[in-house]
């Protein structure tokens, strides 16, 4: 039986190393413990296997005894995984989900702290005030920037680095989409407010996107929004494995606001938000990403960066500058249109 201390242990056997390789980064990439990684050819006759949560196994036909040997361990075996499509492809991330899925299914979800409890704790005192300025000169009387915060494991910490380095007068609304349990969703407004200017709260029916403010997207169900820009809670669960789905927040962003539409990718698991990327960068948005070296995980921005949508990498605060700088420059050009 599972230590209910840890999260699962799984191990991943197949008949290529390309194919270990990619099991192997869908196990840790969604937070999983990777235990044993084997290529079966190279595995000796007196092989015996650690205890396992469960087995990940690309089996063939000549592979019968071996499964023999995993069944005798007591562990499941999750057999039936289609090979691997090409790596930093769509089709490979939609086959990455659908093993997280089986995954899930068979040991359940991965247990993975974003870091807000601690965050919370901490005797936060105010920072120096941002170096950043936005001045009025630039603002135009035209439609509103619509920029998504993606972020699961470390994002809350990633996020308040990123909201305290913004200027007051910004005229950008912000949507956080943060992977968390819906029992700490009400802790994220007061953590990630404290000593900023930003006013957050979590997404209601009929909230409208103003600049200076976050609307956090609820866990239980798809926000969406209708043609004046309001915000619309559909009533029904979000698609696919993720909670909040941010590739769904990223779809109905773009949608709604096409060109006028930005999103930062922040520290996380998995690959969440990496499908609806380009449609987002198609329309004409924009996309920034944490960099590694600062991440908690780096897994969800990486998977980002794969699609080569994202455009600047940076630490949270340095990511914040470059925001400013790109609002700057598109009010700068309209001004000389106009």
């Amino acid at each position: 039986m599972k230590d209910q201390g840890r999260n699962p242990r799984v191990g991943v056997l197949a008949g290529s190393r390309a194919q270990v390789d990619a099991l192997a980064h869908a196990v840790r990439s969604h937070g999983y413990e990777l235990l044993a990684r084997e290529v079966i050819r190279n595995l000796c006759s007196g092989w015996k296997p650690e205890q396992v949560d469960v087995w990940l196994a690309d089996l063939g036909e000549q592979d019968e005894g071996l499964l023999d040997v995993l069944l005798e361990t007591g562990s499941p075996v999750l057999l039936g995984i289609e090979h691997a499509p090409q790596p930093a492809t769509q089709a490979f991330t939609l086959w990455e989900r659908r093993v997280y899925t089986k995954l899930r299914g068979m040991v359940g979800a991965p247990r993975f702290d974003t870091g807000l409890a601690a965050l919370e704790a901490e005797d936060l005192k105010p920072g120096a005030p941002s170096l950043l300025t936005w001045s009025q000169e630039y603002t135009l009387n035209t439609d509103l920037y619509v920029c998504v915060l993606a972020a699961s494991l470390g994002g809350p910490e990633a996020v308040k680095e990123f909201l305290d380095s913004l200027p007051d007068g910004l005229p950008v609304a912000f949507i956080l989409a943060q992977h968390i349990d819906g029992r700490m969703l009400d802790i994220l407004p007061r953590v990630l407010g404290r000593h900023n200017h930003f006013r957050i709260r979590i997404a209601a029916e009929g909230d409208e996107l103003r600049p200076a403010e976050v609307l956090i997207a609820p866990v239980d169900q798809e926000m969406d929004f209708d043609d004046a820009g309001r915000v619309h809670l559909c009533g029904r669960p979000w698609q696919g494995p993720y909670a909040p789905s941010m590739d769904q927040v990223l779809a109905n962003v773009s949608r709604s606001f096409g060109k006028q539409s930005l999103a930062v990718i922040f520290s996380g698991m998995g690959s969440d938000g990496s499908m609806s990327g380009p449609n987002l960068i198609q329309r004409g948005g924009k996309i920034m990403a944490q960099d590694a070296a600062s991440c908690a995980c780096s897994s969800q921005p990486d998977s980002m960066r794969a699609t080569g949508c994202v455009s600047d990498n940076g630490r949270p605060s340095e990511l914040a500058g470059k925001i400013v700088d790109y609002m700057k420059s598109f009010y700068q050009q309209n001004s000389a249109v106009h």
